[in-house]
């Protein structure tokens, strides 16, 4: 499976003692009536107890938010997430994009539980994507243009 580029997000909600985040890239878009979205979260992970019962944000993380990801995942590090004042679930701030959900659904998922978020509202900005491909973080350069001129 490591040979599926994806794209990396950190998943936040606000857990008992403040906001808390995972690192996550099993994520995907699932309908559009109602708006739903999937998140995959390991079994064994502190954040599964709490993701699938509160209402969370998939953070999707620009190319240079890569320590982000890190730290999400586990790495030590002095750096300090800053999230958005007054946000209804706890958001990062400048994530490529942001997908705020209430829970809607979980599955068993084998060694997972795989989380269904309704959402609720959502932003983006311009930038390159951080990526994840062959155990290794990567870029995906914003494109400027699309298909429309094969047309």
């Amino acid at each position: 499976m490591s040979r599926f580029a994806t794209g990396v997000t950190v998943v936040t909600f606000q857990g008992d003692d403040g906001p808390r985040g995972a690192t996550m890239n099993s994520f995907t878009s699932v309908s559009a009536d109602p708006p739903l979205v999937l998140v995959s979260v390991a079994k064994r992970a502190r954040s599964h107890d709490d993701l699938a019962l509160r209402p969370f944000c998939v953070n999707i993380l620009g190319a240079e938010q890569e320590p982000l990801a890190r730290l999400f995942a586990g790495a030590q590090g002095l750096l300090e997430p800053r999230w958005v004042p007054g946000a209804r679930v706890p958001r990062l701030a400048n994530p490529l994009a942001w997908i705020e959900c209430d829970p809607w659904r979980s599955y068993d998922g084998g060694d997972h539980t795989l989380v269904l978020g309704q959402v609720t509202d959502l932003g983006h900005r311009d930038g390159d994507a951080l990526t994840y491909a062959w155990s290794r973080f990567g870029r995906a350069i914003e494109c400027s243009e699309g298909i429309e001129h094969l047309i």
